[in-house]
């Protein structure tokens, strides 16, 4: 026996048993190797497996008064604490039908009266080795899940970081449009969100397309970084040659994404879809927009909803041509173009969420003097 005298003292056996005399010789037979907690009650029994120190393995007896140890053992398995405590069925039932019955019900082993002291510390040293193997394993897989986590997390930050500094580079050559990023942002992630179960859109908006439709939406104008200052930022109307030029920002920011996309070793979801909205957000329901003159449900569902959110945001915020529209006119004026520039039901959907749009824009709103200062800026830079 010396051998397993050797066990890790911390390690915890529980030992129930309606016969004290079965307990006193169970006790002197491990205590030496291990800490032992005893009951002569099956209720007590279940009491004693959730307090500390927690058993790591439970000896149970079949045959005992009130609660038998099949009942204790079922009780065991219903409660999430103690569900994954091993537990050896110790009795005098020494059956082959007896020993098959305790263990198709989960116990780990069955040991039989009178007891071989050998015998039931070579098995209860077996199983201890195998639950501390199986809680090693465990600690393990929830270490290595809490590691992939972190680094999907941090991945997904640097991510968003570096979709955010590239639109960014957009906005430094269009200095007005402040936190235009944000607010576009969330009216696209609104819209979305309100035609979600519609019909039409159902099958496109999952809440996977939601995620990468927001994420995707900062680049949508990320072709501007191609468009010479003097067009850029002329304060006032383009004539048509500057205003052909200005409309080459949708191509020139699709061509980027897509070779962003060839440069990629694996495909990145969310450029498909930013690739989209850059080369198509200009179009019109009515087929007039532009690059491509697109109409109806040919324009993508990404780009039919980045150009409403995209035309609010402009109409209530100051550009170098003109000064911010009231939201209730910018409202109006979208609501004329249902069915003409907008889809009809992305209008509907703006309609009846305008208090959603009011609140983001207020929430990202740009003061004058910061935008002021931005447009000196950058126009000091293009002189230089």
């Amino acid at each position: 026996m010396e051998k397993f005298i050797t066990q890790d003292l911390q390690q915890t056996i529980l030992i129930v048993d309606d016969m004290p005399e079965n307990l006193m010789v169970l006790g002197e037979l491990l205590q030496p190797a291990y800490r032992v907690r005893a009951t002569v009650s099956g209720m007590q029994a279940l009491r004693i497996a959730v307090s500390d120190p927690k058993p790591d393995l439970i000896l149970l007896d079949v045959m005992m008064p009130e609660l038998d140890g099949y009942a204790v053992f079922a009780r065991l398995r219903e409660d999430a604490r103690t569900r994954d405590i091993p537990v050896i069925f110790v009795t005098a039932l020494d059956t082959a039908l007896n020993e098959q019955y305790g263990l198709e019900l989960g116990a780990v082993d069955y040991i039989t009266k009178p007891l071989q002291p050998l015998i039931v510390l070579a098995r209860i040293h077996t199983q201890l080795e195998l639950k501390r193997a199986r809680d090693w394993l465990r600690d393990q897989n929830a270490f290595l899940e809490t590691e992939i986590a972190r680094r999907m997390a941090e991945n997904q930050l640097i991510q968003d970081i570096s979709i955010h500094a590239l639109a960014r580079l957009a906005e430094t050559r269009d200095p007005e449009t402040g936190n235009h990023l944000c607010r576009t942002q969330e009216y696209v992630r609104t819209l979305a969100m309100a035609l979600q179960d519609h019909p039409r859109f159902a099958a496109f908006l999952t809440d996977r397309n939601i995620q990468l439709l927001a994420k995707s939406a900062p680049l949508h104008d990320i072709g501007k970084v191609g468009i010479p200052d003097h067009i850029l930022l002329k304060p006032g109307p383009l004539n048509p040659e500057e205003w052909a030029i200005m409309k080459t920002h949708a191509r020139l920011g699709s061509e980027a994404i897509e070779q962003a996309e060839r440069d990629a070793k694996e495909p990145v979801e969310f450029l498909a879809l930013a690739k989209e909205i850059a080369h198509y957000h200009h179009e019109k329901w009515n087929g007039s927009g532009y690059p491509e003159g697109l109409a109806g449900d040919a324009i993508p569902i990404s780009a039919r909803l980045m150009a409403l959110a995209d035309v609010f945001d402009a109409l209530i915020n100051r550009r170098v041509y003109k000064p911010p529209m009231p939201y209730a006119e910018a409202r109006d004026i979208i609501a004329v173009e249902r069915g003409r520039h907008f889809d009809p039901d992305v209008v509907g959907a703006f309609l009846d969420g305008f208090e959603q749009f009011c609140a983001i824009a207020k929430r990202y709103s740009d003061s004058d003097e910061a935008l002021q200062a931005k447009l000196t800026t950058a126009r000091g830079q293009a002189d230089g």
